[in-house]
């Protein structure tokens, strides 16, 4: 398979997609959830049939509750996002709408601060994240020093990195918009663990490429890189398609709570699984053959 020969179109497409997770974050923005913005949420479930949301609002009314956002689960589920609200206004709330008619499966609530500070947490967390993973890359390939240094490697892995995380990110803004899908912790974690797959299954390839060089006598680098990837390839499409079979099995029958954190570990471990074969190899030889062209 000849991946190398077409690096120019697998690059094309992931510049598209930037471009236009770029257009939908600009546009559209991120929905955030409380734990970043701050505020309550509520989750309960009727007894029997669920009333409309114009009811429940004017059962709330008298509680000067501002903005409500209502959102149906299920059949008979309802989840209210709503200012932040202490234990007397949260009983209040069930009372309204009635105690004997509903079962509460979940109560958050989250002060605008405490928001705050854990966006600059899961901001610092993602850049320490990409800081440690140039680190452990230069470290394990400092004894190559042709045709990159060991830096280099970690560099690549980092820019496919980044492809992986903006395009997940502007997929969710884009969906949030007609979805009200809200952007919490649990997302970041999903982030997280993008970012370590995507990284592993850019090591293996990196691994055999490494073996190829100072195991072969190879005048014609994008030939070791073709070499290198197809010789990786069953294993990093085995591992990504096992791995997906069981996020789509908690997709869709998993619960509420962490519906859309698989999505986002689907979507990320799709776009990782193919940046790590169709552009992070292909980029080290458009750079390769940069570097030395500059010197001729």
């Amino acid at each position: 398979m000849q991946i190398v020969k077409y690096r120019k179109i697998y690059i094309s497409i992931s510049t598209i997609l930037l471009i236009g997770s770029a257009f939908s974050l600009g546009i559209l923005g991120l929905r955030l959830g409380i734990d970043f913005t701050g505020g309550s949420l509520m989750e309960i479930e009727f007894l029997s049939e669920r009333p409309s949301s114009q009811i429940i609002q004017e059962k709330l009314i008298d509680l000067d509750l501002g903005q409500i956002s209502f959102q149906p689960t299920g059949e008979k589920g309802l989840i209210l996002r709503l200012k932040d609200v202490n234990e007397k206004t949260h009983q209040q709330i069930l009372e309204n709408i009635g105690l004997n008619t509903i079962e509460e499966k979940r109560f958050e609530s989250i002060h605008s601060l405490i928001g705050a500070e854990l966006k600059r947490k899961a901001i610092w967390a993602i850049i320490l994240a990409l800081i440690a993973i140039i680190l452990y890359i230069a470290w394990s390939f400092r004894k190559i020093s042709r045709p990159f240094a060991s830096w280099q490697y970690g560099l690549m892995a980092i820019i496919a990195l980044f492809h992986d995380v903006f395009i997940t990110i502007g997929l969710f803004s884009l969906i949030s918009h007609f979805i009200e899908i809200e952007i919490g912790l649990p997302f970041v974690a999903a982030l997280l663990t993008i970012l370590g797959y995507s990284v592993n299954n850019s090591i293996v390839i990196f691994d055999r490429v490494r073996e190829n060089i100072l195991r072969t006598n190879w005048t014609e680098f994008s030939e070791v890189i073709d070499t290198s990837i197809n010789q990786s390839l069953t294993r990093c499409l085995n591992t990504a398609l096992t791995t997906l079979l069981v996020l789509l099995a908690i997709f869709f029958l998993g619960g509420e709570t962490i519906k859309y954190f698989s999505l986002a570990l689907i979507t990320g471990i799709v776009i990782g699984t193919y940046s790590s074969i169709f552009i992070t190899s292909p980029l080290m030889v458009s750079w390769y053959y940069r570097k030395y062209r500059d010197r001729s």
